[in-house]
């Protein structure tokens, strides 16, 4: 994991003076070291992850003024980008535990590209799989939601997103059951692509 493209300092920055025009320096540094990192990546089966800043380009009136640090060639080079953003602050009471964060697949070398997902980043521990299992089964109809309240087979599980995921963390059994049903579910889907696809040709 590289954090990040923007931190990353040429030799000839370091050794420069404060103030000293280094323009275009990290995208022609960019550039070479992909060149040469690609062939080893490939061979190795590895993942490399870079992680990337926004900037606001000068003098954009019109179209998105936002672009990436380190030039062009990272954009080439990249299987996969994730634009990855901050749409919300999760807490509980008046103390922040995490942020809902909206992530968009803006390229994609595998599978088709621009679709988008919300997920929950909680301090401390990551990605929290107890909120994407919550969200997937209340969209598949799985776990219903009635106003603010989440409930399963005639069980409430609480009265919010939040508590809701507090009490299957707390109930871990009936998470693996509703996580089951969103697999199941998942993989009939796929399975009726599939069918119709054959039957196609």
């Amino acid at each position: 994991v590289i954090d990040s493209v923007a931190a990353l300092v040429p030799k000839t920055e370091i050794d420069g003076e404060m103030g000293q025009a280094t323009i275009g320096l990290q995208a022609r540094l960019m550039s070479q070291a992909l060149r040469k990192l690609t062939g080893a990546i490939n061979k190795s089966k590895a993942a490399v992850i870079f992680i990337n800043q926004l900037r606001e380009k000068v003098g954009v009136i019109y179209g998105n003024p936002e672009t990436t640090t380190g030039g062009r060639a990272l954009k080439f080079y990249s299987t996969i980008r994730l634009d990855v953003r901050r749409i919300e602050i999760i807490k509980k009471g008046d103390s922040p535990i995490g942020s809902r964060v909206r992530v968009k697949v803006v390229k994609n070398k595998v599978a088709p590209p621009f679709k988008e997902a919300e997920v929950d980043i909680m301090y401390g521990t990551g990605i929290s799989k107890t909120g994407n299992i919550l969200d997937v089964a209340a969209d598949m109809g799985i776990v219903k939601k009635a106003g603010s309240w989440y409930s399963y087979n005639d069980e409430k599980l609480g009265q919010g997103r939040e508590k809701s995921k507090d009490f299957l963390d707390s109930n871990p059994n009936l998470l693996k059951e509703i996580e089951n049903k969103v697999r199941d579910t998942l993989k009939d889907d796929s399975d009726d692509i599939s069918v119709k696809e054959n039957g196609d040709n």
